[in-house]
């Protein structure tokens, strides 16, 4: 999920808790948040009534580059940082609260129901008065035509997710145009995931086609639906301006408008404190401080929604093809110890995520990490029963030196994780190499090819915990989604088909479970710190800040009187 590579860890993707006791004003002191074990239910926006809010104003925040692709359905757009931009523009089927709870977003939809269960099928009421941007009425063909992108079945769709429609038989005109019926031609659990959390709706001008799909909004957004529209861009100054949408049909936004500035996230705390951002997610203990020496400045900290990780790469002909390799490498290396540097401070009791499916405090979360579990010793063993010998200071085999080429974005706090890891790996014998790479293109260009022998970025999520595990841990060498590591096996495949496909939740849990321990075993990915949520903001910035799983309402953010 990514702070730019929040890359959406599933477009409709993983439900996080963080569990971060929420903190509050600038007054606070500096002791670290706690860690709870009960599912996240709280976020720390400074709510307001809209009476409250004072009308107009210009929102400030920051992105790190701008988006490669405004289609978020697309590989090249599959990026948290564009979904965010997005969400004031979109519609989505479903608005969360911080715990996790949905109710149907009648912006858009009167009604989203499970009108059958044999077959399954799933019917969306759109709300008559919706219409996207251009004033084209948002009708059952926009539906049935992302339904067809999204099923995987035209390989020509370049997409990042099926997020459910690969078990869609079906999408039919319902009573009328601004109904939508959906079949399924096998039972899928997280069906209130399709058009919701991080997976907008988009028009039928985009999804209809796979050229309109894959290369239709990489220069600008095209028609959209939401209380704003995008009013400007500007690449070369990095400057994107959202305003009022004036065909909106809901409540009318208290902001005039959202700035977004493209900024190297090392220098967000840096402009908040001078006056040239909002609000800004912090990084470290001292970014936390610097705002909190801040006058008028204040912290907010809710749930994160947000996880590192390391992706290997396992391709055919890599380095790390070997999953007992990958397994090996990741037995030494101190996620612990990881965790100890970068949180310590920003968490009472600062540990490693272990598992790459649930987040801590979520039900369903447990320990799966064992095949993993942090042992040098060990790992050095295995690597000699390898073949990968000693030689010097490196490890060989057949001529070739075990080096890895470890690529992340340039930001401090991916180098000191970096930094961290290629000392745990020197003492087995290992080489680490820290490829730092600009935000710009680095998805597009290094991330989805395959340009890495190990990547850091950050997955995210939302309240849809089952929705796409098949996008990451699925491999299908013709359909690669967002297994960028190309790892799997077809016993791992099975069991994800079934997850998905399983309606009891208690039983999904538990196939879940079985599909995190198959990725460990397979030294798919190795997560490592869960977020703490803490933001920067303005003391007087009402209804956003640290979400937790919650959604904004976009018409109720702006500055109180």
């Amino acid at each position: 999920m990514r702070i730019r590579f929040d890359r959406m860890r599933w477009t409709a993707g993983l439900a996080a808790f963080a569990l971060i006791a929420a903190g509050c004003a600038s007054g606070a002191d500096d002791s670290a948040a706690g860690l709870s074990d009960a599912l996240g239910t709280t976020s720390d926006i400074n709510p307001k009534d809209r009476d409250e809010v004072r009308e107009g104003g210009n929102l400030r925040l920051a992105v790190t580059s701008f988006p490669a692709n405004w289609n978020t359905l697309s590989n090249d757009g599959n990026d948290g940082e564009i979904a965010d931009i997005e969400r004031p523009l979109m519609p989505r089927a479903f608005d969360v609260d911080a715990a996790g709870n949905l109710t149907v977003n009648r912006n858009y939809f009167t009604d989203v129901a499970l009108t059958g269960t044999d077959p399954q099928q799933v019917t969306y009421t759109i709300n008559p008065a919706a219409v996207w941007s251009d004033g084209t009425p948002i009708t059952w063909e926009d539906i049935a035509a992302q339904a067809r992108a999204l099923s995987g079945r035209d390989k020509r769709f370049l997409i990042a997710i099926t997020n459910g429609f690969e078990f869609v038989d079906k999408v039919e005109r319902g009573v009328d145009d601004r109904q939508a019926v959906l079949t399924f031609n096998h039972p899928y659990g997280e069906w209130r995931g399709q058009f919701a959390g991080n997976s907008s709706l988009f028009p039928k001008s985009v999804t209809a086609d796979p050229e309109s799909f894959n290369k239709g909004l990489v220069d600008r957004l095209g028609p959209s639906a939401g209380p704003f529209v995008v009013q400007s861009t500007d690449r070369v100054q990095g400057r994107i301006v959202l305003g009022r949408n004036p065909k909106w049909w809901g409540e009318t936004p208290k902001l005039d408008t959202i700035t977004y500035s493209v900024l190297d996230q090392a220098a967000w705390a840096s402009a908040l404190q001078n006056n040239e951002l909002d609000l800004v997610r912090l990084a470290s203990i001292d970014e936390v401080k610097t705002v909190r020496n801040t006058s008028g400045l204040v912290i907010r900290r809710a749930p994160g929604n947000r996880w590192r990780h390391i992706t290997f790469n396992g391709a055919p002909g890599s380095i790390l093809a070997d999953a007992r390799l990958r397994v090996a490498i990741a037995k030494a290396i101190d996620r612990q110890g990881i965790a100890t540097a970068t949180q310590n401070g920003l968490v009472e009791n600062p540990k490693p995520l272990n598992n790459h499916i649930f987040l801590q405090g979520q039900d369903g979360y447990q320990d799966n990490s064992a095949p993993v579990a942090y042992d040098p010793d060990q790992a050095a063993q295995e690597l000699d029963a390898l073949g990968w010998k000693l030689n010097g200071d490196v490890r060989e085999k057949d001529g070739r030196k075990l080096e890895i080429r470890d690529v992340m974005y340039n930001d401090p706090l991916w180098v000191q994780i970096a930094q961290i890891i290629q000392q745990n790996l020197a003492r087995i014998g290992v080489r680490l190499t820290i490829d730092t790479k600009p935000g710009a293109g680095y998805f597009t260009d290094v991330i989805i090819p395959g340009d890495f022998d190990a990547a850091q970025f950050i997955f995210s999520g939302d309240a849809f915990a089952m929705s796409s595990i098949r996008q990451i841990y699925y491999y299908d060498p013709n359909d690669l989604q967002g297994n960028y590591g190309r790892v799997g096996s077809p016993e791992l495949n099975a069991l994800i088909e079934r997850t998905l496909t399983e309606l009891d939740p208690k039983k999904a849990i538990e196939l879940a479970n079985e599909v995190d321990r198959k990725v460990f075993e397979e030294g798919h990915s190795l997560p490592l710190t869960q977020s703490d949520g803490s933001f920067g903001a303005r003391a007087d910035l009402a209804n956003i800040g640290s979400p937790g799983l919650a959604s904004y309402d976009y018409t109720e953010i702006g500055f109180v009187k």
